[in-house]
């Protein structure tokens, strides 16, 4: 049974603005399917395999307020038309960083290899090869979109603007995530969209405090996907301990339970901790995977699978190093050892119809979680206990924090930049203010350009580069994207 779409294809643009809400019915029918994905084209025979490795690349560059009358533009324009500042010199080279995948899955798959590859471009780096014109990017890309490249390729979903989840106000984290299928589906088509099954967090960045974790995931499985995938120190098991040494390579069930002490799980892939950009960037992975074995998950043995993601375009080892070994490995694996690459999805997929149940995977919780549930009675979980216990923890533990964890553990998303967080939670609450009763009385509200404007720029202040990239110039661009989008609500 083919993957429904919906009875009309979205314009890229709408309202003079890109494509990211108006469509929402449509895309829950698309997205909200129980339909195999990359079973049906898989070419590997899992009995024969060992053990696996699923590489993803992280692409991204934010949307900021300076062209040349301070308009929206794509900060790779910027590095194009300001060569001189900084790193921009390299502006040519993320440009080809962002496209050559194109190039090299046909090329491999045209020598007979078996290469695999996950995709995950945030949304607004998407918007910004549409509005420069890089219709060479964007092609490149379609041509990995179409089925004749499944099971080769497969795309991750993520949060429209970059948004690091924990601190993205919590009724924005969907917004965040139909923006991005919706954009998504705009270029590449509602069939494409309708094979989005993972989900790849900006930053790796997994929140711990009870009630933003549940309603994340909650939106994420509303929003159709499978499986997420998350750092394997931001993780723990029930009991607070690290994750069993071979459990991070397997799928786990992470299972989020909020202040109410309702629960809800997703599948959860591990990447597992290191330098990112180095590992993939070197195909460790592979090499990590030679050295692995097949696993009991319930009655089935299966094979490991290393799980790695990094930035696709950043630092001399992304744009050197993985151009030199990425090819390589696929040629190599043409005389099987017994390693595979797999996507994400697909390893999933293969395991389960091996036999493999969900309920057979390691169970994990958000890092700091358990000992929330340690001073609190699940059965009896309230609001104002959980709170209760939160504070109690932050006042006589140190090392418990609501801050979430991300890739990298020395680096707070909320310490330092309250003159961030601030402006970016007023505008999402005035935000609310002034449009959710209006689109609950008439959900064709989302298809106006007032509400579609503020919608842009209450995800663009919320993008994480305007705290990651320091105080200044960056803080200074999200403050400017703050006061347009207050105009805009007032």
């Amino acid at each position: 049974m083919p993957i429904a779409t919906a009875s009309q294809d979205l314009s890229i643009t709408t309202n003079g603005l890109p494509n990211i809400c108006g469509w929402e019915s449509d895309i829950a029918t698309v997205v909200n399917h129980n339909q195999p994905i990359f079973l049906p084209h898989s070419n590997i025979n899992l009995e024969q395999v060992n053990a696996s490795f699923a590489c993803a690349l992280h692409m991204h560059q934010p949307t900021i307020p300076a062209g040349a009358n301070g308009e929206l533009i794509c900060n790779l324009q910027h590095m194009f038309e300001h060569p001189n500042d900084g790193d921009n010199h390299n502006a040519g080279v993320f440009a080809w960083c962002y496209s050559r995948m194109g190039d090299w899955i046909p090329e491999l798959v045209a020598n007979g290899c078996n290469p695999r590859i996950m995709l995950d471009y945030s949304g607004n780096l998407l918007w910004g090869f549409q509005q420069m014109g890089r219709n060479d990017i964007l092609d490149n890309l379609k041509k990995l979109t179409d089925s004749q490249y499944q099971p080769y390729v497969e795309w991750l979903g993520t949060m429209w603007s970059h948004a690091v989840v924990p601190s993205t106000p919590i009724p924005d984290i969907k917004l965040q995530i139909q923006a991005w299928q919706h954009y998504f589906a705009a270029i590449f088509g509602f069939e494409a969209l309708g094979r989005v099954k993972g989900f790849s967090p900006p930053e790796m960045h997994l929140p711990n405090n009870p009630d933003t974790l549940y309603e994340y995931i909650k939106a994420l499985k509303e929003c159709g996907y499978r499986w997420l995938l998350v750092q394997e120190h931001s993780v723990a098991r029930l009991d607070g301990a690290s994750l069993h040494h071979d459990h991070k390579y397997l799928p786990n069930r992470l299972v989020a339970r909020n202040s109410k002490g309702e629960t809800i799980s997703i599948t959860a892939l591990i990447k597992t901790q290191g330098s990112d950009t180095k590992l993939v960037a070197q195909m460790q992975p592979y090499h990590e995977a030679k050295g692995r074995g097949k696993q009991q998950l319930g009655d089935i043995s299966v094979p490991s699978c290393v799980s790695q993601i990094a930035d696709g375009e950043n630092g001399g080892v992304m744009m050197n190093e993985f151009a030199r070994d990425y090819q390589p490995v696929w040629h190599e694996l043409k005389d099987n050892s017994g390693v595979v690459g797999l996507n994400g999805t697909e390893y999933i997929e293969l395991i389960e119809a091996a036999g493999v149940k969900p309920e057979d995977y390691p169970i994990c919780q958000a890092v700091g979680q358990h000992k929330i549930w340690q001073q609190v009675d699940v059965d009896n979980a309230t609001p104002e206990k959980v709170a209760q216990a939160i504070a109690h923890l932050q006042s006589t533990d140190h090392q418990f924090h609501m801050d979430g964890a991300s890739w990298t553990d020395d680096l707070s998303w909320v310490k330092g930049y309250e003159n961030v967080l601030e402006p970016m939670n007023q505008l999402s609450a005035m935000f609310h203010q002034k449009y959710d009763t209006l689109v609950a009385q008439d959900p064709a509200t989302t298809k106006t350009k007032e509400y579609q404007e503020a919608l842009l720029y209450v995800m663009l202040v919320e993008t994480s580069c305007f705290r990651y990239w320091g105080q200044g110039t960056w803080t200074d661009y999200a403050r400017e994207l703050f006061r347009r989008g207050e105009e805009l609500l007032k």
